[in-house]
């Protein structure tokens, strides 16, 4: 079972995730919070697979939970539920240890997907999300200091998995997907850390949306 709690201060909103992940059988929700400060009592007492998490609550937004609940060292596996106008929120609690974000209007199967994703470990960043947030955060790549040498240029089959990557997907499904083995997942996945001077996944995603790749 994945055990669930779910942040968010709107009741009917609270409800209706509730319902919905009441029909599938992996998932139990085993607790609730209706805003901040009690999101991160309930974290904090219930240990949850994955934290749902509101962006916009009153006695601490969604990037005030996962920053008080990752300096106690009790951070779960966050998912971010967000709207279009929380971009770049959203963008800086995943900076601060969320695995994901994820827009509200999903379907139950796409919120029960990334939920099991987010078990699993893997890393959710829609892709939609990332390119408002680069709109909002202007037409062009952010400009990299004069200091810091240029990184080697992305390959057209890199890009292509770091898109996927940022969808969520795992180097499995990503293989799949590309029609290639797993293994040749792996080294892409690890040139691309390595030209990115970055050391995990999620820090690649976040990178590269702000470098303009995806």
């Amino acid at each position: 079972m994945i055990r669930v709690v779910l942040a968010d201060d709107h009741t009917l909103v609270r409800e209706g995730i509730k319902s919905l992940l009441e029909l599938v059988p992996d998932i139990e929700l085993v607790g609730e919070a209706a805003d901040g400060e009690e999101a991160v009592t309930v974290a904090s007492e219930k240990s949850p697979d994955v934290l749902l998490l509101d962006m916009r609550m009153p006695k601490g937004d969604g990037l005030f939970v996962v920053r008080e609940l990752a300096a106690r060292g009790e951070l779960p596996k966050t998912l971010i539920l967000t709207t279009f106008d929380d971009d770049e929120v959203a963008l800086a609690a995943v900076r601060a240890g969320a695995r994901g974000f994820l827009l509200k209007d999903v379907t139950l199967d796409r919120l029960v997907s990334a939920v099991r994703a987010i078990a699993a470990g893997k890393t959710l960043i829609q892709p939609a999300l990332t390119e408002r947030a680069q709109r909002e955060l202007g037409a062009e790549p952010s400009p990299r200091p004069a200091h810091e040498p240029a990184e080697p240029a992305m390959t057209e089959r890199e890009l292509e998995v770091l898109r996927l990557l940022a969808a969520g997907y795992s180097n499995r499904e990503i293989a799949r997907a590309l029609f290639v083995a797993e293994g040749t997942v792996k080294n892409h996945v690890s040139h691309i850390l390595e030209k990115m001077g970055v050391r995990d996944r999620t820090r690649a995603v976040l990178k590269a949306a702000d470098r303009g790749y995806l």
